[in-house]
């Protein structure tokens, strides 16, 4: 995958003299005793990472770990004291104003925690208005507007005010405000935050969704541990202005670097995080339609399974063959064709294993994994649905 945002050594201090403070972090000296004896306030402390193109990349933390302070560094709001920021290659940390305007006007665009939102203006009105700042004609920026509140599910509220909206329509028009500007990149800061949770989570639904069809580049800010897991490709988890580990959420939930990062993922629910790809294993027993019944008892006897899926030469899943089925069809001179059963479930590779508990739990057959086209890709048995919770 290419690489977006790649970040090197970031730091921000906070304080008169900044760069003064930048030994004493080298040293080791913690930020509070730099606070103590300098005044400055160490907000973001030798920070790197990589987020790729089209992905979204989380970083987690309580109040104070420094995630804000690095979020508004992505796009310069805080010029950082050291360090270097590559958008496609480039370090914006060098551009001079002209350059970090129009980087600002079109490559990057960011969604805040209180939505922004100009209570003045209508609900289309606060939508145009970064293409008003660009100069775009009014025919096109409300072109445009309309196309980015019906992508985010607000068509037919465009003549409403701010303070008709619930929070979770105004977060809507925050981010339709957002994409309005076709960014390569989109900084949400908490942007869920101040909802409650039930709209939190429609929200966090409907971001994946979106993604889904936008495929943007996003860095997401939350203190929410399951929240970052949901929606995080990989999460970046700070503390004390430096981060403790980065990588997905399945690899983190199955190595965390320390003992901080375990205090962290020891509740989570691991059911809203592992998604079908990751507790499934390759079937090794499988054959073909055009195989007989005795290769597939055969195989059903050596893996000491009692059935077996059946796929065709492109691997397309057509069916299961128990061994009851299968020694009766050898009796009586039945072809594998003859015996193919349905009775099974089948799931996609991004399912969840939340939702997979209840099918693993009642079904007597393990559940095929397929892709959109019917591709066998893995079996799951009910083991380990049940193991990964552990």
């Amino acid at each position: 995958m290419t690489v977006k945002i790649k970040v090197e050594n970031l730091s921000k201090i906070f304080g008169k003299n900044p760069k003064n403070v930048l030994e004493k972090l080298e040293h080791g000296v913690s930020k509070e005793k730099i606070l103590q004896e300098t005044g400055h306030t160490v907000g973001v402390n030798n920070v790197s990472f990589e987020v790729e193109e089209g992905k979204i990349f989380v970083i987690m933390g309580l109040s104070g770990s420094g995630k804000s302070t690095l979020i508004r560094c992505l796009n310069l709001l805080n010029k950082p004291t050291q360090g270097k920021i590559l958008i496609d290659g480039e370090d914006i940390v060098e551009y001079d104003k002209q350059k970090l305007k129009e980087f600002r006007q079109k490559k990057v665009a960011m969604v805040f925690q209180h939505f922004g939102l100009l209570t003045h203006r209508t609900v289309l009105d606060n939508v145009v208005y970064g293409l008003e700042i660009r100069g775009i004609s009014p025919e096109e920026r409300y072109r445009i507007a309309r196309e980015n509140l019906a992508i985010v599910g607000l068509r037919g509220w465009e003549d409403h005010y701010p303070n008709e909206l619930s929070g979770g329509m105004q977060q809507r028009v925050g981010l339709a405000r957002a994409l309005a500007n076709n960014p390569d990149i989109l900084l949400m800061d908490e942007p869920f935050s101040a909802l409650d949770p039930l709209i939190k989570r429609e929200m966090q639904q409907e971001l994946l969704d979106l993604q889904a069809r936008l495929k943007k580049t996003i860095v997401f800010i939350t203190h929410d541990i399951n929240e970052a897991f949901k929606l995080g490709d990989r999460v970046a988890i700070m503390k004390d202005s430096v981060i403790e580990q980065v990588g997905t959420p399945e690899e983190i939930l199955a190595t965390p670097k320390n003992e901080y990062i375990k205090k962290f993922v020891k509740d989570i629910d691991r059911s809203k995080v592992l998604q079908a790809k990751n507790v499934m294993f390759k079937p090794s027993t499988v054959v073909s339609v055009k195989d007989g019944v005795k290769i597939a008892i055969n195989e059903m006897e050596q893996s000491g399974l009692s059935s077996v899926f059946v796929v065709d030469k492109e691997r397309r899943l057509l069916g299961l063959v128990t061994i009851d089925d299968a020694i009766k069809a050898l009796k009586e001179n039945k072809r594998l064709a003859d015996i193919i059963q349905e009775n099974y479930f089948t799931t996609g590779p991004e399912t969840y294993v939340q939702e997979l508990i209840p099918i693993a739990t009642k079904n007597k057959y393990p559940i095929a994994v397929v892709d959109e086209d019917k591709r066998l890709l893995g079996i799951i048995v009910r083991v380990s649905v049940l193991s990964s919770l552990v």
